[in-house]
């Protein structure tokens, strides 16, 4: 006997008890389903309706297979507000058969609020229209892996205390996380963040380190990625990987760079006020070629070394030219000096050490302008290189 509910557009219950099956005979009907502080029994697995163990009216449900894909539309607004689920709830493939059935909610979908006693299963699912998970509390794992949110996709608040899968999930829109929490971790491998972005008080209290190989941030040049890696970097503190951390604070600060230069509500300004802003961020131009570019927010010292190699052969090439002149306690009056010479004399003055048995000829401006651009770009490079040292070796 095929189970058909009545004419109602719209399956609305609050304060009671509600048998899964009964909101799946709604959905397949093309309800609407309106639940308010309501415990759901039984397991809400959407395959129901597509297998022929059981019998739902779903000859209004869009149904279309492409060979051994089932792509399902919804086209109603589905919303469960503080309500407790105290099975799985699967609207997904079956584990067995992963990306074999796809869900379109074409417009708003909301648990806000709500308990996941049991599995959550969203994987594959196309969310066209509001995915409201803000304030939800997943007891066990939630999947979310390949995923398209092309509205807003809200987990503020909500508590992970299963695992959160979420690799190879599409935030066109805005994803939002604020102050989440995930027990066991997280995976946000292949994850794209292609609008606003916010992970700000996100924490993981088993000290757990979510894996984030490959994340990509559509609107990175605007620092859209700060919060993320802010999370990345506290979670790797927590789980004592400083390495880690390290990483993650770089990628933090040069997101944070890119957030100071734009500035707020950039892409809404006029042309005019944009270029007004880009004139301003000028002033970040120091922080850009010293801060990032050469010391690395004190990550990357390499760069500094690369760095000072550069200068110490640059200076001793144009010690050992014609434009250079010297004199000392060594015969060179008046010869050029050698290439070996330009490279000892670069070296003791961009170390400072000055032994002086060469100096430059105390009338040759040009020579004696170098040789102080070179003392002073090694004082200070080697003082960048200690502090880099000093940084990435004492963490913990």
């Amino acid at each position: 006997m095929t189970l058909k509910l009545e004419t109602e557009t719209v399956f609305h219950k609050e304060n009671e008890r509600v048998s899964s099956k009964d909101i799946l005979a709604a959905l397949a009907y093309g309800r609407e389903v309106r639940l308010l502080r309501c415990t759901i029994e039984g397991e809400l697995d959407f395959n129901r309706i597509l297998t022929k163990d059981e019998y739902f009216d779903s000859r209004d449900l869009s149904v279309k297979r492409q060979g051994s894909l089932t792509m399902v539309t919804l086209p109603m607004l589905i919303a469960f507000n503080h309500c407790t689920f105290e099975d799985n709830v699967c609207f997904a493939a079956p584990w067995e058969s992963d990306h074999k059935v796809e869900i379109h909610f074409k417009r708003d979908i909301v648990f806000n609020s709500s308990v996941f006693c049991g599995q959550a299963r969203f994987g594959g699912s196309v969310f066209r229209g509001l995915a409201g998970f803000d304030g939800c509390v997943f007891k066990r794992i939630s999947t979310f892996r390949h995923v398209t949110f092309h509205g807003r996709a809200m987990f503020r608040t909500a508590m992970f205390d299963g695992y959160g899968l979420f690799n190879g999930a599409v935030f066109s829109k805005e994803g939002r996380f604020s102050n989440a929490c995930f027990g066991k971790g997280g995976n946000f491998t292949d994850v794209r963040f292609n609008g606003h972005t916010d992970f700000s008080g996100v924490y993981s209290k088993s000290k757990s380190v979510p894996v984030y190989e490959s994340v990509r941030f559509g609107r990175r040049r605007f620092g859209e990625d700060v919060t993320f890696w802010r999370f990345i970097k506290q979670s790797s503190q927590d789980a004592g990987l400083y390495r880690q951390a390290g990483e993650a604070f770089y990628s933090e600060m040069c997101a944070h760079f890119w957030r100071q230069f734009h500035g707020p509500n950039y892409t809404e300004l006029s042309r005019f006020k944009k270029f007004v802003r880009v004139c301003k961020a000028v002033r970040l131009l120091p922080e850009l070629i010293f801060g990032r570019m050469l010391f690395g927010y004190g990550e990357r010292p390499v760069r500094v070394l690369v760095a000072s190699v550069i200068i110490i052969v640059a200076c001793a090439l144009f010690y050992s030219s014609p434009l250079a002149d010297f004199t000392g306690r060594v015969k060179m009056v008046g010869d050029e000096m050698s290439l070996l010479d330009g490279l000892y004399f670069s070296t003791t003055t961009f170390t400072t050490l000055g032994f002086g048995d060469i100096f430059p000829d105390p009338q040759h401006l040009v020579t004696r302008l170098v040789t102080m651009f070179e003392a002073v770009s090694g004082a200070s490079l080697m003082a960048l290189f200690v502090v880099c040292l000093s940084k990435r070796f004492s963490r913990g």
